[in-house]
């Protein structure tokens, strides 16, 4: 199969129908969820799963619509909608967990969101100034896949460095710090003798954030060391797979064992 049509087509599908049947999978197991997360916690969790699916599933349309501005209006789209609704999501979702009737502090919400907001105008108005022009880089039947070249002059380091800078804050830096609520949760847990597994779900899903977080760093990395082109980020589409197979690891681990009261 195309290295190209693998890159651009196959592993954003896959990622994207994994992370709906994980938002499938919260849903029916919605009694173990809310023993984890709470009510409003494992809702808003589904709908984060969602909201991913489309962003991996509307890949393509990145390449495929025609040549520039395309690729580039999408691109912007796409990653706004992950800067500045997703990863915030994620986060609030997990700040659900404080113990108070009404969730987590409107504060930390409107922080959140605010905050990615930003991080997405800036990620937009940088890849509007760094891509002026398309180029075609497959050609597969009769459809022509076309890609936005960005930072073509040796001259943008500075522009690499801020719209890397920017995606470390949301959704890396998002990814991180309820990764580090996780933990702190984990090992914070007073009912290890009622729901003896709530730990390991919570240490599968810690690692679930971490391995994606930590595929964004490594094509930043990867970006800043080498050419900065768009395949280097295939290496969080495999991230969010390999990620999604630990949170699925943790959605089927029942809180406690021989659940049966809970069926």
């Amino acid at each position: 199969m195309h290295f190209n049509f693998i890159v651009t087509f196959f592993l954003p599908l896959v990622a994207g129908l994994m992370y709906f049947f994980m938002a499938f999978q919260v849903k029916r197991t919605s009694k173990f969820r809310s023993i984890m997360f709470g009510e409003i916690g494992f809702r808003k969790l589904e709908t984060a799963f969602i909201l991913f699916a489309i962003y991996f599933i509307t890949r393509p349309l990145q390449n495929i619509l025609g040549s520039h501005p395309w690729p580039l209006i999408i691109n912007c789209t796409r990653q706004f909608f992950l800067m500045a609704i997703i990863s915030p999501s994620i986060l609030v979702a997990i700040f659900h967990w404080v113990p108070t009737p009404s969730g987590a502090p409107r504060s930390s919400k409107f922080a959140a969101y605010t905050i990615g907001v930003l991080m997405g105008i800036i990620f937009a108005l940088i890849n509007s100034i760094a891509v002026t022009e398309s180029k075609i880089i497959s050609i597969w039947g009769n459809i022509t896949i076309y890609d936005p070249i960005w930072f073509h002059s040796q001259s943008s380091i500075q522009l690499v460095l801020i719209h890397l800078i920017c995606q470390f804050v949301s959704p890396v830096g998002f990814l991180l710090l309820a990764a580090a609520y996780v933990r702190h949760r984990r090992h914070n847990y007073h009912l290890t003798n009622i729901y003896n597994l709530i730990p390991a779900k919570w240490r599968y899903l810690e690692a679930s954030l971490i391995i994606f977080a930590s595929s964004f760093i490594i094509a930043g990395i990867a970006a800043i060391s080498g050419s900065y082109y768009t395949y280097l980020w295939t290496i969080y589409f495999v991230g969010a797979i390999i990620s999604g197979l630990f949170e699925m690891r943790s959605i089927k681990l029942p809180p406690r064992q021989v659940p049966n009261d809970l069926k």
